[in-house]
C-alpha cells in the first residue's frame, strides 16, 4: 500500500521592507568617511541605491553613464544620493572604504557618498532584493518610491535611451510639488549578495 503525504505549509513572504507611502524610521549606517543617521537629511529628498559593480545590470547604468547622469542632475537640486553596498565579504562586490572611493572614482560616480553595508543591515531593512534596487525617500521621511531604475529589465546598454526612467520621473514630481504617479515597481537586476 503506498501513501502519498502531501505537506502544505503556510507562510508569509514580505515583499518589502517597507510600504510605499510608510515614514521609514531613522536609520544609522556607515560611510565611506564616519556615520550617518537618516534624520540628518530631514528636510531633503534621499535617495538609496543598492550597488555592486561586478552586476551586468549595474554595470548597464554605469557604462551609459545613465546612473551617473541622474546622480549629477538631482545632487545639483540638493538631493542626496546614497549608493548602497551591501556584498557582504567574499562575495561579489565587496569592498571596503578605499575599494569604494576608488570605484566611485573609476566609475565616475556624483553619488553623494556611499554606504558600506557587508553585514546587510540595511538592505535586509529595506529588503533590497537586486542591484540596482533604489528607493526614494522624501523630505518628510515618506518612502514614496521603491523598485527599479527603469522599465528595460535588462542588461543592454543599448535599451537604456528607450527606457521610462522612473527614478527622473519620481524626482521630477516630487520637485516640482506633485505626487509620485509610480511609487513601486519590481526591480530587476543581480541578487544582493548578503
Amino acid at each position: 500500500m503506498h501513501y502519498l503525504i502531501i505537506l502544505i505549509t503556510f507562510f508569509s513572504i514580505s515583499v518589502f521592507g517597507f510600504e510605499t507611502g510608510e515614514k521609514v524610521p531613522d536609520f544609522e549606517a556607515q560611510l565611506t568617511e564616519g556615520r550617518m543617521k537618516l534624520s540628518q537629511f530631514k528636510g531633503k529628498t534621499v535617495v538609496l541605491e543598492w550597488l555592486n559593480h561586478g552586476c551586468p545590470f549595474v554595470r548597464k547604468h554605469y557604462d551609459s553613464g545613465n546612473m551617473q547622469k541622474l546622480q549629477k542632475k538631482y545632487s545639483e537640486k540638493m538631493v542626496i544620493w546614497l549608493s548602497v553596498i551591501s556584498s557582504a565579504s567574499g562575495k561579489q562586490g565587496h569592498v571596503d572604504q578605499a575599494g569604494a572611493l576608488k570605484d566611485k572614482k573609476d566609475n565616475k560616480s556624483f553619488a553623494s557618498d556611499i554606504i558600506l553595508d557587508s553585514d546587510g543591515k540595511l538592505g535586509k531593512m529595506f529588503e533590497a532584493k537586486t542591484t540596482p534596487h533604489l528607493f526614494i525617500i522624501n523630505k518628510e521621511g515618506i518612502l514614496v518610491y521603491q523598485g527599479a531604475i527603469d522599465d528595460r529589465a535588462d542588461a543592454d546598454i543599448e535599451s537604456v535611451p528607450l527606457a521610462k526612467n522612473y527614478i527622473s520621473m519620481a524626482l521630477d514630481e516630487l520637485l516640482s510639488g506633485k505626487k509620485v504617479s509610480i511609487g513601486t515597481t519590481k526591480a530587476y537586476g543581480c541578487s544582493v549578495k548578503y
